[in-house]
């Protein structure tokens, strides 16, 4: 066996094994989403698996929306939707809507009915959810599933017609009230909706149940692999059963574990609430969990297709570290990342016996880039640097800027300091410096060797940046199952915003959607609220995983 077979997961095993046989002469799958909000990178997942195993087999994925709510669809989400999808580097074979449908899957339910295997009920959702009975004890029927099939045709094409308000009826699959699966017994395949939907208007107010235009959407499609997480899988028997009865294409349900991650929330409903609630600033804010959201804080697609690679296709719920996500984001950054200086927190260097105007010097744009080039830095004799890499009273083991210690700037020269200025309430406001003409690095004769080097940026150069510094949202590791409501765990940390950095002016020639590693700071990308007077970056991951540290510190 080779290493490839080794390591195929248990669906490429069942679809080598369709193939091998004859079962299928080749691979339709499909994406399914229900337009009713942003793609999590829980949908990620379920995106690189369909899409990636159509591409490994040579088959073809659709993209079908499954829209057949419409009371909370909008083409918003549609939209949003295909860009995530095209973003992470994907192309369907057909885009579909559930809606596509609705002329069949009426015939469909018909046929049902004709057959003696659904009828119209007139009761109300508590009737019927009391007559289904509970887990242990059997289900019974009312009196409504004695009408003719001839009965229930005139009664579902009156409900069509529009002649019965929301709620009055609903047409329900005659199946097994006594069925220890719940949702075989006498499952709703039909409700009335008098709603507007984004694609049919008004033509419609009946709509189908996401459980039976699913399954038969992937039918008319001819899907030969259905792949559902594994909360569908009580909903396998429905599925075959109204395949079975309508004679539609066997289309077979295969279902995998859903992603749930660690500090993270993937629940459209609990995301929309954060939303509404303005807990955050929008389905794209950075915080978030949406791939909209990590686009915006940088996140590269190719890092996000080889966490879901690393993850795998397992058979069994679990919590996967989100410290995987970010190794991965780090991985490929690391590799494209252009690197640029940034000070958040600026103290003021002046370099008392540099003589000149300015001058440029070069440094590597990435040094893990063979062929990454290098850029002009222009130096000056006074420059930024971060306060805390200067200590007034150094520690024993401080090797950053301090009296009469010396430091390489970074791509420029060695520095010595020599005085500190202070302020009337004695906060420092400057320090004095003088540098080592011949250290200048790439062509250092000084013969003096230093332990600390220092980022720095030119304050005649420097161009004003606002810094958003993003932390995960949630403060617990387990949202899902934490005590109380998960908004409580909101990690009040999660953004802090510096208005006043400085940037060496590189950046501000920079390409918008470049990423960049900000020396000795973490990974940055440009925000949508940049303009040519004032950047905006947002921090996409440090350059280590600090939550690690503070774990072992606990």
């Amino acid at each position: 066996m080779s290493s490839e077979e080794k390591s195929l997961n248990f669906i490429e095993e069942i679809i080598e094994a369709d193939l091998a046989s004859g079962k299928h002469q080749s691979i339709t799958t499909r994406f399914p989403p229900e337009p009713n909000g942003y793609l999590h990178i829980g949908h990620a997942k379920s995106i690189v698996l369909n899409f990636g195993l159509a591409k490994k087999y040579g088959g073809s994925t659709n993209l079908r929306f499954d829209d057949t709510n419409p009371v909370t669809e909008d083409t918003e989400y549609v939209e949003s939707i295909k860009n995530d999808v095209k973003w992470l580097g994907f192309e369907w074979a057909n885009e579909l809507y559930a809606s596509d449908y609705f002329d069949q899957l009426y015939a469909m339910a018909l046929k049902l009915i004709d057959l003696g295997l659904a009828y119209v009920d007139d009761s109300t959702s508590e009737e019927i959810a009391a007559q289904k009975g509970t887990p242990t004890t059997p289900g019974k029927r009312n009196q409504y599933a004695d009408r003719t099939p001839a009965e229930n045709r005139t009664l579902f094409e009156e409900m069509k017609a529009g002649k019965y308000p929301d709620g009055s009826k609903v047409v329900r699959a005659k199946i097994d009230m006594e069925s220890p699966n719940m949702l075989l017994r006498d499952p709703i395949i039909y409700r009335i909706k008098h709603a507007h939907h984004h694609r049919t208007g008004d033509k419609w107010c009946v709509y189908p149940m996401y459980d039976f235009a699913h399954g038969q959407s992937d039918s008319i499609e001819k899907i030969t692999h259905s792949i559902c997480t594994l909360e569908f899988v009580p909903h396998r028997p429905l599925y075959n059963w109204c395949i079975e009865k309508l004679e539609t294409f066997p289309s077979q349900q295969y279902e995998f574990a859903r992603l749930n991650m660690t500090y993270t929330v993937m629940s459209k409903r609990k995301l929309l609430q954060l939303v509404n609630e303005q807990m955050v600033n929008g389905w794209d804010d950075p915080r978030m969990s949406t791939i909209s959201g990590m686009r915006r804080r940088g996140y590269p697609a190719a890092a996000i297709r080889e966490f879901c690679d690393r993850i795998g296709v397992a058979k069994r719920d679990n919590l996967i570290d989100v410290g995987l996500l970010e190794f991965c984001v780090r991985e490929e950054l690391n590799k494209s990342a252009l690197r640029r200086m940034v000070v958040f927190d600026p103290l003021k260097v002046i370099i008392t016996n540099y003589d000149k105007m300015s001058e440029d010097l070069t440094s590597e744009n990435n040094p893990e880039d063979p062929n990454g080039g290098v850029r002009t830095v222009p130096f000056s004799k006074e420059i930024w640097i971060e306060k805390d890499d200067f200590m007034e009273i150094p520690s024993k083991k401080y090797f950053r800027l301090a009296p009469g210690q010396m430091v390489r700037l970074k791509s420029a020269y060695i520095i010595k300091c020599e005085d500190v200025v202070k302020d009337e309430d004695g906060n420092i406001t400057a320090v004095h410096c003088t540098y080592i003409p011949e250290s200048r690095s790439g062509n250092d004769t000084s013969g003096i060797h230093v332990k600390g080097t220092l980022h720095w940026v030119s304050a005649a150069h420097a161009i004003h940046a606002e810094v958003r510094l993003y932390d995960r949202l949630f403060k617990v590791e387990d949202v899902a199952n934490a005590e109380g409501d998960f908004k409580d765990h909101i990690n009040s940390d999660s953004l802090t915003i510096l208005s006043n950095a400085y940037a060496e002016p590189a950046l501000g020639n920079d390409a918008r959607d470049q990423a960049f590693q900000f020396l000795r700071k973490g990974y940055f990308v440009q925000d949508q609220d940049s303009t040519s007077s004032k950047l905006v970056f947002n921090r996409t991951v440090t350059l280590k995983d600090s939550w690690a540290k503070e774990v072992k510190k606990g």
